[in-house]
Formats: C-alpha cells, sequence, structure tokens
C-alpha cells in the first residue's frame, strides 16, 4: 500500500493547491527517450503532452482542472524504469501510462499496485505481465496471445483467400527481452493447430545483432513459404535488407508484432526493398476519420508523422481522463476503480468494440490489424472489414 507519510503529503499539498486555486492532476509517462527505442519512446511522450493539452484546452477534468505531465526515461531498463515510477509516484503522479517494453512494464506494475497508484499500458505485450493479479494495471493494445493468434489466423486467411498454400514457416525473433519470445509461443501454438508447420524458431539478440545473413541463408536452406518476423525497429530493417541480400525464395515476409514493417520510417530507409512487407500488428483505425485527424495534428505540431505506438499513448491519455471523470476525484484508487468499470467507445482503435477491461486488466475487444507497404505507403489490409486495398500475396519486393 502506499506509504502513510505520501498519502498525507499528498493530501497536504492538494489541499494547498486548492486554496491556491492552482490544483492539477499530473499523469506520468516513462518511455525509452534515450537509446535504440528512444524514436518510438519521444513520440510516444510527444503524444502524451498533446493529449493533455488538448484537455486541458477544452476545460480540463472534473469542472476546469487541469491535467499536467510527469516525464520519465527509463532508458531502455527495467530498474531505470522502476526507480522512475517511484519517483513520479513520489511527485504525486495520480496515474501513470508506460512504458513500451515488456521487462521495463512489468517492473512498473509492480510499483503501480505496492502504492495503489494506476497504471495504463500503452504499448508492452507479454501475457505475463497482467497473469500476476495485479488489480491497479490495465493494457489497451492486444497482448502477446493476441498478436500471436491472430497474426497465424491472419496469415491462413490471407493465403485461403489468395488460392495460395502456406504449409510451412519459419520464425525468426527476437529472442533476450520476453516481447519477440511470448509472440513466438502464441503464434508457433496457432499455427500448428491451423496445420501450418513451423520448420524452425531462430532467435536472436535486438540491440546486439549487426547482420542475419547466416540467419536467412539457413531459412532459405529450409524452403519454407513464408518468414515470419517479430522484433523492434532496427533489426526488422536489417532482417529485410539481409533476405534480400540472399534472395530469400518466401511467399512473403510476414511480420507478427514486428516494429519495423508498418513504420513510415521503414518505407523512407528501404526504399524499393520495403514494398509487399506484411505486419500484423497494434494499430490506428486507418478507416476512422477521428485517428486520421490526430495523426496529421501529430505531425503539424511535431513534424514527423506519428507512430502507432504514439497513438495508443495519446489514446491512453483520453482513457485515464474519463475514469478521472467518472471517479468524480483525482484519488488513484477512485481512478482505479472507474478503469475497471470503462466502457470507452470514443476510441482511435480498430478493434471491434469499445475500450472494456476484463477482471485482469486486458481490453477485451482489442485486436491487431494486418498491413503492407503498397506503392510506398502503409495500408490495412486485413480483416476485410478494415482492409484500404486487397492484399498482395504471394509478394516480396526482390522477387517482382
Amino acid at each position: 500500500m502506499r506509504l502513510a507519510k505520501r498519502s498525507m503529503l499528498l493530501l497536504v499539498l492538494g489541499c494547498v493547491s486548492l486554496w491556491a486555486g492552482a490544483q492539477t492532476i499530473a499523469i506520468g509517462g516513462i518511455h525509452p527517450l534515450t537509446g535504440g527505442l528512444a524514436a518510438d519512446g519521444i513520440q510516444m511522450d510527444n503524444a502524451i503532452q498533446m493529449a493533455i493539452d488538448e484537455i486541458n484546452e477544452a476545460g480540463g477534468v472534473l469542472g476546469g482542472t487541469p491535467l499536467s505531465f510527469l516525464s520519465a526515461d527509463s532508458t531502455g531498463s527495467a530498474e531505470v524504469g522502476q526507480t522512475e515510477a517511484e519517483r513520479l509516484i513520489n511527485e504525486g503522479a495520480n496515474a501513470i501510462i508506460c512504458c513500451f517494453q515488456s521487462s521495463v512494464t512489468t517492473n512498473v506494475a509492480t510499483i503501480a499496485e505496492r502504492e495503489e497508484v494506476p497504471l495504463v499500458i500503452d504499448v508492452a505485450v507479454m501475457d505475463a505481465i497482467l497473469d500476476q493479479g495485479f488489480t491497479y494495471t490495465f493494457r489497451l493494445q492486444p497482448n502477446a496471445t493476441a498478436m500471436g493468434v491472430n497474426g497465424a489466423n491472419y496469415l491462413k486467411e490471407l493465403a485461403e483467400a489468395s488460392g495460395e498454400a502456406v504449409d510451412s514457416v519459419v520464425v525468426l525473433f527476437e529472442g533476450t527481452s520476453g516481447f519477440g519470445d511470448s509472440v513466438r509461443e502464441a503464434f508457433v501454438a496457432e499455427a500448428s493447430e491451423l496445420g501450418i508447420v513451423v520448420l524452425d524458431e531462430i532467435g536472436y539478440e535486438p540491440f546486439a545483432v549487426t547482420d542475419l545473413t547466416t540467419e536467412m541463408t539457413k531459412i532459405n536452406a529450409l524452403r519454407p513459404d513464408v518468414l515470419v518476423v517479430t522484433g523492434y525497429y532496427n533489426d526488422g530493417l536489417l532482417a529485410a535488407r539481409n533476405a534480400e541480400d540472399v534472395l530469400l525464395d518466401v511467399k512473403a515476409v510476414f511480420g507478427v508484432a514486428q516494429g519495423t514493417y508498418d513504420q513510415a520510417q521503414f518505407v523512407a530507409d528501404a526504399g524499393d526493398l520495403a514494398e509487399c512487407f506484411l505486419d500484423s500488428n497494434y494499430h490506428h483505425d486507418a478507416s476512422n476519420a477521428d485517428a486520421l485527424a490526430v495523426l496529421a495534428r501529430y505531425e503539424s505540431v511535431y513534424g514527423e508523422p506519428m507512430r502507432t505506438s504514439a497513438v495508443f499513448s495519446y489514446q491512453a491519455v483520453y482513457v485515464i481522463a474519463d475514469a478521472i471523470e467518472r471517479a468524480g476525484s483525482a484519488d488513484p484508487p477512485a481512478i482505479r476503480d472507474a478503469l475497471a468499470e470503462t466502457n470507452f467507445d470514443d476510441f482511435l482503435l480498430p478493434h471491434p468494440g469499445p475500450i472494456v477491461f476484463d477482471e485482469t486488466g486486458e481490453n477485451v475487444n482489442a485486436r491487431p490489424v494486418l498491413m503492407q507497404v503498397q506503392n510506398g505507403s502503409i495500408v490495412q489490409v486485413w480483416p476485410p472489414e478494415l482492409a484500404e486495398a486487397d492484399p498482395l500475396f504471394p509478394c516480396v519486393s526482390w522477387n517482382r
């Protein structure tokens, strides 16, 4: 539980702020603002601030109370993330949004539970985070099981719709952070149920790997129908380039929670090589005019396209603000209770229903969407009701 001393201090400070007419409700954010994942982390911070600014410009919450933002850099380290969570809570964070990495999020969730401060996970996929009986943690994005299961089914459905057989795959995954391994496990189990043979599962260290040519040569020798890839941006870009180097003989490269193949940066960095790459991942709803307006507003303010991770951070602010309004209070346990009763239908995500959290904190309607690079753009291609374009399959850029 939160320390009694801290609770009394926050009560006193809150009263002083009210008397001074300057009370704010603080939302903390913990993301990797430095290191190899900073491109996402910085955008996620920016998106939180943008959402807070919008809410404040519209009158704040609870009849006029503004929100404020307490930012922290996890540096990509679970230990640093934990320390920063403690700092933000001590500084008065009423709720926290985090963390992009599953290992960091696990540590932060432990602190949030101990201190009774609600945590909304914008991006972090491991099922295990919410398998521990936490009551103060809620997740917006699809978890590892949803990512893997839907990814396998999308691949099967895509192949059948295209009249192409996908009988075998190789899975290439980042194997050190827990993220890639958890998605791999769910994908492999579902693929096997669907009759897809997994010929091999090849792990690598995402922040240390400098060449995947040996792995690609091995994959070519196995002759899978499709290469399935799970990982972060830089290693995903490396995998694409090395696949081209060996002229990988597959019908498609298919990302599952791959942090590369649905990014505008991938198209800019890889050029024509990027064509045809597929990725089943969390995403904004490209058919939602409000979502597109948010992306345009972000690019206008910050001068670069908004990443999907940042959309989820932005969405998290509005979910917390909604909980504060329904709670009628900025007290963290009251916000937590309101989050548990969330039924939020003003969402920007490609989910079949409103944001609703089950008893474990999972968003019951969360699902990924399948995207593909076509003519230099990222477009949604599956499921059909969300498709902006027909999928191209089979298709790899070096064999077009």
